[in-house]
């Protein structure tokens, strides 16, 4: 980018009679930059590309899709740095037994990022879907170094207001990412005969307590209730098992596919 006084020179030069040839040599500006500064002096105002990098920060336009992809990447996300591009990568692992879910993937980082290409990168069981941006972390302030169970995962004020207008989006994004639906079984006593007996059951796994109390505070908001359940040695589970919940759950959310 050059400066007014320096257009304005070389414009000065060219009014002299000399060719844009000689003027560029003797600048080092290209002739293309010189020809277009005879027409318009002033550089063409831009609009940013990104909402939280203009002057007044304002949340993404598209916002039900920033939700989901919000607990897409709280879950099984990533964003690291690409020298060679200049920018940033904002990865999702996504299984390769559900389709649907690639293809709400990519829906949503597109929406978000429409400037932006989105494509699908192929590894062993899964897909990542995969796009090149220099705003992924202005959009996505929880990436920061080491595993995001290691640091503190806190909403900014924005992302909790996108979370608290979309609350349903936000929970299937993070139980597409680190949940599943399943269908437990037991045996009872139904007149004098031991029977089998099945029940839908929500699971959400994750090593972060920050994460684990996003998801949890979530449903609290929109009256599903849920138990933490079997704990491993670093991931905690919790479990949605009541009729009731799992059939608020079953209307917003439903099944991987």
């Amino acid at each position: 980018m050059y400066d007014h006084a320096t257009r304005e020179c070389a414009l000065a030069l060219v009014a002299q009679g000399r060719s844009l040839n000689s003027v560029s040599k003797q600048t080092g500006i290209s002739r293309y930059a010189i020809r277009s500064w005879q027409t318009r002096i002033e550089p063409l105002s831009r609009k940013t590309e990104c909402t939280r990098c203009e002057p007044m920060p304002r949340p993404p336009a598209a916002a039900t899709a920033y939700a989901y992809l919000l607990g897409l990447y709280l879950g099984d996300g990533c964003i690291s740095r690409q020298p060679r591009r200049r920018g940033h990568v904002l990865r999702i692992a996504c299984a390769d037994a559900w389709p649907g879910l690639i293809v709400a993937c990519r829906d949503a980082m597109k929406a978000v990022r429409p400037m932006n290409s989105v494509c699908v990168i192929q590894r062993q069981g899964c897909v990542m879907v995969t796009s090149y941006s220099h705003h992924w972390p202005c959009l996505f302030p929880q990436h920061g170094p080491g595993r995001k169970h290691e640091r503190p995962i806190v909403l900014e004020p924005w992302q909790r207001q996108i979370v608290d207008e979309h609350p349903w989006e936000f929970i299937r994004g993070l139980v597409h990412s680190d949940g599943c639906r399943i269908t437990n079984w037991t045996t009872r006593m139904a007149g004098g005969e031991r029977k089998r007996y099945e029940y839908p059951r929500y699971f959400f796994t994750n090593m972060s307590t920050d994460i684990i109390r996003l998801y949890t505070d979530t449903l609290d908001k929109v009256g599903v209730e849920w138990k933490p359940a079997r704990q491993s040695r670093q991931a905690e589970n919790i479990s949605v098992a009541r009729r009731a919940s799992v059939a608020l759950m079953d209307q917003h959310i439903g099944p991987k596919y």
